[in-house]
């Protein structure tokens, strides 16, 4: 500091103190800047540029969360980040806004960078992925455009739909027996068991056989069970992809031997034994060039799709059913109302063969729907995300601007209390059956049909919200029928509240293990709940 003019007022250490400030005032200024007088209100951070990315990293969901609750005026917001801007949207008809502009915002182009880092795909088969991501009328079809024309019409409602849905109850139900009969008279039955890697166990086993067919490489061998939540639970490692074989090595591990395994699945050709679905992926895959290796990373991610949210949604139902034994009563009674005896089958209709409908259940079993819904919304602070593709008028009010990444924030209009109600914190599936009740009342009285972010929205609004549905349904009844679910001290089940600091790429598992005793039902009912067959 020697070139200090004679006579300057500050100590040198003031004046790096005083330059060091002014910057900061400077930059925090300019972060705050909007591109446009239309852009979104901009909402600048203590750390500009960065501190946001910081938050989101450091903080998972919750980041977000937190900011869109705090800024609840606000339908849509700005982050300024790096080179970029990140818009938040919280408020559902601008959340419909958002879907119907499906060409100027689009989630297509982001699929290629998320799945070349989760799943290792090599530049190869991304110059493939990359190509015709969003194709117009006669414009050549590429492999995702492929792909997901033929996800959406094998899971949209009709006959492949229903087959696939009743393969999936049944294997869920041969799970729940072989439990059942295993835990019958043996000696340790009684122990505590975590109840989320039990459902876990049940789901996976079930959804890689009548996906995968009989010879699956998980049924092969049980420890790729284990391989696969390690790949599960390190996804924002993998996401960031700074040498994941190191940062992210549970995960890498993981994901490595599942590929593998899938890739002698596929060698050997007992794809061919497997659901049609199965069958139309390899074919597509192998028609654009890919190769098995890179196929085999691709059926890894469907294998997520089908597991994934299904064992933890399904985990968050029966814990609050069998934490609240008036909850279990209604819900049990519902149940068992649907159940229709086959009496053809013999005399004893008591004691016989009994048909469990799937529709049933959900035009029947109204408290059972509203539990189901009611898991979704507290479990679901996904992002619905999309690439601005071209400068847009949002709703002919809010500018965005090219290059710009847009969600939105499913946690924040979950958690709007002048949607939901009181309480919309808490487990309350009450809220559902008020809902349903003001159907036939005045619009003004409905919830926005983008208020329920479970399963996105728009283009992106996922394929497999029927058959997920379906297979949830299936198994949550069967267990409220055939077990009794307890605390290991005898008291009432805690429910641990959800782990939100982490990335919200599916329903959030609970913040702490649930351990419970499972037993079968010891009442006049059970044999006949253990010869139930699945229709729709």
């Amino acid at each position: 500091m020697d070139l200090l003019p004679e006579g300057w007022p500050l100590s040198p250490i003031a004046t790096w103190v005083a330059i060091v400030a002014v910057t900061y005032v400077l930059v925090y200024q300019y972060s705050k800047q909007k591109l446009d007088a239309k852009e979104p209100p901009v909402i600048a951070s203590g750390f500009p540029f960065i501190g946001h990315l910081l938050g989101m990293a450091l903080q998972g969901g919750k980041y977000i969360k937190s900011l869109g609750i705090r800024n609840r005026h606000l339908p849509i917001f700005t982050l300024p980040v790096p080179r970029s801007r990140i818009y938040i949207v919280t408020e559902p008809s601008l959340a419909a806004a958002v879907q119907r502009a499906s060409k100027a915002l689009s989630f297509t182009p982001i699929i290629p960078e998320v799945t070349e880092r989760v799943l290792g795909l090599d530049k190869a088969t991304m110059e493939i992925t990359r190509k015709n991501l969003d194709p117009g009328p006669g414009d050549e079809r590429g492999f995702l455009a492929d792909i997901q024309d033929m996800v959406y019409a094998f899971f949209g409602l009709g006959s492949y739909l229903n087959e696939i849905s009743l393969d999936a109850a049944r294997e869920l139900r041969n799970e729940v027996l072989a439990f059942a009969a295993s835990h019958e008279n043996v000696p340790g039955s009684k122990r505590p068991v975590d109840l989320l890697a039990w459902v876990r166990h049940l789901v996976t086993v079930s959804t890689a056989k009548y996906f995968y067919g009989p010879h699956n490489p998980i049924a092969l061998d049980s420890k790729l069970i284990e391989c696969f939540w390690d790949f599960d639970h390190g996804l924002g490692k993998l996401l960031i992809n700074a040498f994941p074989s190191v940062t992210a090595r549970k995960a890498y591990r993981g994901r490595e031997l599942l590929v593998k395994a899938l890739e002698k699945y596929l060698e050997n050709g007992h794809h061919t034994t497997g659901s049609k679905i199965v069958q139309k992926r390899v074919e597509i895959a192998l028609q654009h060039g890919w190769t098995l290796r890179a196929t085999a990373r691709s059926e890894l991610s469907f294998l997520f799709a089908g597991i994934v949210n299904a064992t933890t949604s399904t985990f968050w139902i029966l814990l609050q059913i069998f934490a609240d034994p008036q909850l279990l009563s209604t819900v049990r009674e519902e149940i068992r109302q649907v159940l229709r005896p086959d009496k053809s089958k013999g005399k004893d209709t008591y004691r016989g063969n009994y048909t469990l409908n799937i529709t049933d259940l959900k035009d029947h079993c109204p408290m059972l729907i509203a539990v189901y819904r009611e898991c979704l919304r507290l479990g679901s602070d996904n992002y619905s995300t999309r690439m601005v593709k071209e400068d847009i008028l949002l709703a002919d009010r809010y500018f965005l601007k090219k290059g710009a990444v847009i969600q939105i924030a499913g946690g924040v209009i979950h958690a709007d209390e002048s949607i939901w109600g009181d309480g919309v914190e808490s487990f309350n599936p009450g809220r559902f059956l008020e809902l349903k009740q003001q159907s036939g009342n005045t619009r003004q009285n409905q919830v926005h049909p983008a208020a329920f972010r479970a399963f996105g929205g728009g283009k992106t609004l996922c394929p497999g919200r029927h058959f997920a549905m379906n297979e949830i349904l299936s198994l949550v009844s069967l267990i409220v029928l055939m077990f009794d679910i307890e605390a290991p001290d005898g008291g009432m089940i805690n429910v641990p509240r959800k782990n939100d600091s982490v990335l919200p790429v599916h329903i959030l598992e609970p913040i702490s293990p649930v351990k419970v005793l499972i037993s079968k039902r010891r009442d006049t009912h059970v044999e006949v709940y253990s010869n139930i067959e699945f229709a729709l």
